[in-house]
């Protein structure tokens, strides 16, 4: 896979499926975007690590259910987050990509 950027990131959402390669965690990113949340969580459960439980934060801070959110924060050992939704989104996609 190529070294995607932010922009070539959102380009490829629309798209109907994410470009081949991306972690399960940047899939999770993109199928939010997309607008489906039940996917993108399904994608954030795949595995336990620091990035997942990490988007799996935001998909819960972006559903409204801040316990469960708080919870996944901890897990990852992040605070929660005081950013905008749409700020944090960014901010995952970007850490994640300069990451793979």
């Amino acid at each position: 896979m190529a070294k995607l950027d932010l922009q070539t990131f959102r380009d490829s959402i629309a798209k109907p499926q994410p470009p081949a390669g991306l972690s399960s965690a940047l899939q999770a990113l993109w199928w939010d975007a997309k607008g489906n949340w039940k996917k993108a969580h399904e994608r954030a459960q795949e595995h336990d690590d620091a990035a997942n439980m990490r988007v799996h934060a935001y998909l819960h801070r972006k559903e409204g259910d801040q316990s469960n959110a708080e919870y996944w924060y901890r897990r990852c050992g992040a605070p929660p987050s005081i950013l905008t939704l749409d700020e944090e989104w960014q901010a995952l996609v970007q850490g994640l990509l300069a990451q793979s």
